[in-house]
Order: C-alpha cells, then structure tokens, then sequence
C-alpha cells in the first residue's frame, strides 16, 4: 500500500486555481523531494494531503485513509513541519515537547519527552528558552515536536531554510535514519543538493505537476543539452549567446560558462563558432538538475497573473 496516493486534486481560492489536477504516489519509507517555485501550490498540496484543507475535486488515500472523509486519522499519524518555526518562543525546549504530548495524549508524557530529547540530541539545551535557540536548533527541535508521537508520514514544508550547511547536513542525516526505519517523508524543498538526497522527486510548477522519477530520470527526461564555455571576456559572450537561436540558458560559474538548450543541434551551431577564437574552449558538459528547474520555470505561465 501507499503511503501518499492521490489523484486529480484541485484547489481554487478566489477563482485562481493554485493546485490544478496534481496526482502524486509515495510508497511507505521513500524520500520524495517535492520542487517548485514560490506559489507553485506546494504547501496547498501539502496541506490537502495531511487534511488541513479539503479539496474541491480528486481523490485519493494518505496511509489509507481517505482524505475527504478520514482527515483527522490522517492528522494523527502525520507529523507536519510548516515553513515556519511554530512552537512557543517564550517556553523551554522541554516545555515545548510537553505541550505537543498533551495534545496527542501521549503517556507518560515525561518518558516520551526524556526520549525524544535524547534521540535530537536536545537533552543539554532542554532548559533554553525556545527563543534563544539557533535557526538550526529551531529546526531541530521543530523536528523533535513533529516525530514524538511515531508519525508515518512525514511531511517537511521547505524544513532547511535560512539554516547553515552543518545543520542542513545533520538534519538530512537524521531523515534519512528515520526513513530507514519506515519512516515514509515527503519534503518540499528549493536547494537541489537536498532534492539530490531525496529517492526520488516530483517537480510542480504553478499547480501542474510537470514531472516525477528518480534525479536522473528527470534530468534525462527534460532532453536538454549543455555545452561548457571557458577562456577570457566571458562576459561578452554569454552576452553575446543570451539571443543565439538554440540557447534556452546562459549561466556563469566561475570562470566557465554554462550553456544549456533544448535543440541540441541549433545550440552546438551557436556555440561552437566559440571554440576558433583565440583562448576560448568549448566541450560538452553534464546538465544539472538546477539546469532542469530554470528550464521548467521559463516554460511555466503563472497562475496569478
């Protein structure tokens, strides 16, 4: 059985259509990345999955319950970590996990405390203010609230933002033990190196899912081809190809240019003029997954405007 398996969901608010027709399936213990760009409907589809919002057309089972009529068993076997740090800043860490053990009625409280504090590695800051606590110790302890009851499911609202590199790291390490113990996440997230770290992705775009599979399969899928551009006064040329028929995208880094576009053919004939000038070379390159979401995104027409 599926963990998440949906299909068609449609959500509209004040006549714009923020989720339109999005199926989506994640099998029991997989780390499914879910991209997009701002406003993309991510949230709405999380929020229609956990049974915070009810949709207006689609179907669909999260852990077997259905999510029109069976909302509040979904509630109880689903952590949701929002955006945004949601705990009482003016409560201790303790204090804080308390609270969410009440109200999941879970018994005895201080036991499930005690050891959701040592499995976060929170046991020595237990007194400190919530408040006070780093972007990467809020996220932790974010975390710690969301697992204390053994949810299921695990759904992650762009969990690592404005966190440091070491804590990103710690807290992907600590998801992927998690999911190890059948633990099924999903995790909605902007930094590729995270989509990268996920089983497999799905990639929605103003409320229309655009693509699912593994990183590779989606890389694959886009059919892009990207040329590798090195040698003095690149900034000419990327200006130079910016308009160059076959050049969907033009990106420095460091001292190379990346050059990516969907007609392999017209865009070697723009590119490889480059190669006869003097210091420039010009070989092919791997296309990224950050590649694939710029692509995406220019191809998308907003649903707001």
């Amino acid at each position: 059985m599926s963990a998440i398996d949906v299909r068609g969901l449609v959500k509209s608010f004040g006549g714009r259509t923020v989720v339109d027709h999005v199926s989506m399936q994640v099998e029991t213990g997989e780390i499914v990345g879910f991209l997009g760009p701002n406003g993309s409907g991510k949230t709405t589809t999380i929020r229609l999955m956990c049974g915070l919002l009810t949709p207006d057309a689609g179907e669909g089972e999260v852990l077997g319950y259905d999510i029109r009529s069976e909302s509040l068993k979904i509630k109880r076997e689903v952590g949701y970590m929002t955006q945004r740090f949601s705990l009482y800043e003016d409560l201790t860490i303790a204090e804080n996990l308390d609270f969410v053990a009440r109200l999941y009625e879970l018994r005895p409280r201080k036991a499930h405390v005690d050891r959701t504090l040592d499995e976060l590695g929170l046991t020595s800051r237990r007194d400190q203010l919530s408040g006070t606590l780093s972007g990467g110790w809020k996220q932790r302890l974010a975390l710690a609230a969301c697992i204390m009851h053994k949810p299921k499911l695990l759904l992650l609202d762009e969990p690592t933002a404005g966190v440091d590199p070491k804590a990103r790291r710690e807290f992907w390490d600590e998801i992927h033990r998690l999911a190890a113990g059948g633990l099924t996440v999903l995790v909605s997230t902007h930094y590729m190196d995270e989509a990268e770290r996920c089983h497999r992705i799905s990639y929605i775009a103003y409320g229309r899912m655009l693509a699912t599979g593994t990183v590779d399969e989606v890389v694959r899928d886009a059919g892009l081809t990207t040329f590798i551009v090195r040698g003095p006064g690149l900034g000419a040329v990327a200006a130079e190809l910016a308009h160059a028929p076959g050049v969907d995208q033009v990106a420095p880094f460091g001292n190379t240019l990346h050059v990516v576009g969907a007609d392999a053919k017209l865009l070697e004939q723009a590119v490889k003029p480059l190669a006869a000038r003097p210091g420039l070379t010009m070989e092919p390159g791997e296309t990224s997954l950050e590649d694939v979401f710029i692509q995406f995104m220019a191809r998308s027409k907003d649903n707001m405007q």
